[in-house]
């Protein structure tokens, strides 16, 4: 029997709103809010991210696990991971890690617009 039933993530920002639509833009859907303090993402596939206004937001400092550390990050498949990149930092990603060591390490990891990780994988 489990105890609860997952609904969403939600991620500390400066302006949910612009990152709601950076969001949007890397994974399609559809952008909500009932505020300006909080906007959600209702992605393909059932799954919803939020965003919440937090006042004097400061982004983790990735790959830290000493002070100021990445609480989560998000993962994203992609089919062509050049071409996701290229999207990615045009819609104002921030590169973090980007040695995928030749294609052999599937993951290269980014910041989104408020500091947050998320890294493409391929698919």
């Amino acid at each position: 029997m489990t105890i609860a039933t997952y609904c969403l993530v939600a991620l500390d920002c400066p302006d949910p709103e612009a990152l709601a639509a950076f969001y949007a833009a890397v994974l399609g859907g559809e952008v909500k809010n009932d505020d300006a303090d909080w906007y959600d993402l209702y992605a393909p596939g059932g799954h919803r991210i939020a965003f919440q206004r937090a006042p004097g937001h400061t982004p983790p400092e990735w790959p830290r696990g000493d002070r100021n550390s990445q609480q989560l990050h998000l993962d994203f498949h992609v089919p062509d991971m050049d071409a996701a990149e290229e999207q990615v930092l045009a819609l104002g990603a921030t590169p973090l890690d980007l040695d995928d060591r030749g294609g052999e390490r599937d993951f290269r990891v980014y910041a989104d617009p408020a500091g947050h990780p998320f890294c493409l994988c391929r698919d």
